[in-house]
């Protein structure tokens, strides 16, 4: 095996025995074979799309396909060989349909694959399709390649969690075609996949929007709110991840049966959600980030439910844990068609919580409707000379030494700035009380990582009450990045012309010394040093 992909990848360079995520050598080949299939399925879309031949199930599949294979999602073997079988079916299917128009077209190896029968030989042929097995002669080309397949892995995530609220736009379903089929390609320049990586960051935007409008559209928009971190005596139920359907379906076959549901993870904002929040059971949030989970999820009582990536290798309470969706472990329950009743009655098996616990709250609910709501007492407030700075410290939490940059950073903003947050990455310092500037809270938290659509929101409107552009605003950007859905939003950001943006705790594998100098020299993108520098630069 061989995997780069993520933040923490060993040694700075690449897993090649065992994944750190916990990946096996055997899932880490399959996951490769159905990237790579999909790819050939993306080769044919796109051929099928100019004769004027659309399918949907191809294009949901797709996202599903790929966002299978993003980190720490599924780690159960078991569930590959038939995403791929049906990933070969879907593919020539549409072969079949140009075929019936006349159209002749020639595929790469990719969109011709018959997969073997049994999972060992699943496995051998992923080994030959891997990474390093396709890697291009040119190591920059290869490094922009499979920065354009992590950031399609992140806009999949996006999509998929959109079109489960009904929110699809096709125009995303081709881009995502387009660029998937792109990286079989060994005909383009360094420049073409320079365009082809920011293409990638516009159509994230886009799949960003669909999913702000279908989380918002069918839950309303976040309001602040105050979040216990104790818990109610009584049992419960514990759900991670990021997937607001699955919580709302929990919350509603929950009532009544005296279980109280807690969020983990970045499932904390929903509680800003007015349709979430008018659950009475619906009480507080348990524990921190997902590197932390082994530990957090030994000592909750109840049943856990984890709703999309996230889930790290369970211990003695994989009895407790269940799956749904595309998550996947193997040994672990996986919950399907939304019936979430062997999730109720594990938590009405297991003893709950003994007493009520008060730990402190934190306030969520800063999307870009709560923080725009006072905009003029920001604005004032910034002319006055009583808001020097905002930072945008944001972005995916993990285990790596190095995270501990972001929580010092955070203590050390001086008092007069705004310190703006989203994601995981949060969860450093996500408690600490920072106190407020005439009645503006210096610590926002404005949701989950796919919010970074609130955050650019938030930031053009700015831009355009003081009269110029985002990268002339009073604005820092320090972002911690961790797997592909941070890629995504990374070339999101560039691709707006966003500049001086801070990165750490580590730069990606992936990327060679001359793409780094091309962002360097284009973007002013920076790794991060420390606290006590960076905010010196900063601030001047």
């Amino acid at each position: 095996m061989f995997c780069y992909q993520c933040e923490q990848t060993a040694k700075g360079q690449g897993c090649d025995k065992l994944g750190v995520c916990g990946k096996t050598p055997e899932t880490a080949a399959l996951q490769d074979l159905l990237l790579y299939v999909v790819k050939g399925l993306s080769q044919v879309a796109q051929a099928a799309r100019e004769a004027g031949i659309t399918d949907r199930e191809t294009n949901v599949f797709t996202v599903q396909a790929v966002f299978s294979t993003l980190t720490n999602v599924n780690f159960d073997a078991g569930r590959f060989p038939g995403l791929i079988d049906r990933c070969v079916a879907l593919r020539e299917k549409l072969k079949a349909a140009l075929a019936a128009k006349g159209v002749a077209k020639t595929f790469d190896k990719a969109a011709e694959l018959i997969p073997a029968r049994d999972l060992a030989a699943l496995a051998a042929q992923g080994e030959t399709v891997g990474v390093k097995a396709l890697a291009d002669p040119d190591a920059d080309i290869q490094s922009l390649k499979e920065t354009v397949a992590y950031g399609v892995k992140g806009v999949a995530a996006y999509a998929d969690h959109a079109q489960i609220l009904g929110q699809e736009d096709d125009a995303v379903y081709a881009e995502v075609h387009r660029l998937l089929a792109a990286t079989l390609r060994r005909d383009l320049s360094l420049g073409d996949w320079v365009t082809l990586a920011l293409d990638c960051g516009r159509v994230n935007l886009k799949a960003m929007e669909l999913l702000d409008a279908a989380n918002t559209g069918t839950y309303g928009h976040p309001v602040p709110t105050e979040v216990p971190l104790g818990h109610r005596k009584g049992k419960a139920i514990l759900v991670s991840g990021h997937d607001l359907r699955d919580l709302e379906a929990i919350l509603k076959q929950t009532e009544g049966k005296g279980i109280f549901v807690y969020t983990h993870g970045e499932m904390l904002p929903c509680h800003g959600y007015p349709k979430l929040k008018a659950y009475k059971h619906f009480h507080g949030h348990y524990g921190t980030a997902w590197q932390n989970q082994q530990k957090e999820f030994a000592a909750f009582p109840g049943a856990i439910l984890m709703t999309t990536n996230c889930i790290q290798k369970p211990g003695a309470y994989l009895p407790n844990i269940f799956t749904t969706g595309l998550v996947g472990w193997p040994g672990a329950s996986h919950v399907k068609n939304g019936d979430f009743g062997p999730v109720i009655a594990r938590a009405l098996e297991l003893p709950g919580f003994s007493e009520d616990q008060d730990k402190g709250s934190v306030m969520v609910g800063f999307g870009r409707n709560a923080v725009l709501g006072v905009a003029p007492a920001v604005i004032d407030a910034v002319k006055a000379g009583k808001i020097r700075r905002f930072f945008l410290v944001a972005g995916c939490d993990g285990a790596k030494p190095g995270r501990n940059y972001y929580t010092e950073f955070v203590e050390k903003v001086p008092a007069d700035c705004v310190v703006l947050t989203l994601a995981c990455g949060k969860f450093r310092f996500f408690d600490q009380k920072l106190g407020d500037i005439g009645g503006i809270p210096r610590l926002l938290d404005i949701g989950q990582c796919n919010d970074a659509y609130s955050a650019i929101q938030i930031a053009v409107a700015l831009a355009g009450a003081f009269n110029c552009g985002v990268n002339d605003l009073p604005l820092s950007l320090v972002l911690s990045w961790y797997e592909q859905k941070a890629v995504a939003i990374l070339l999101t950001l560039l691709a707006l012309g966003i500049r001086d943006i801070r990165l750490g705790p580590s730069l990606p594998a992936f990327i060679t010394p001359n793409v780094l100098k091309f962002l360097v020299d284009n973007y002013n993108i920076k790794p991060i040093t420390t606290p006590d520098e960076d905010l010196k630069a900063i601030l001047g």
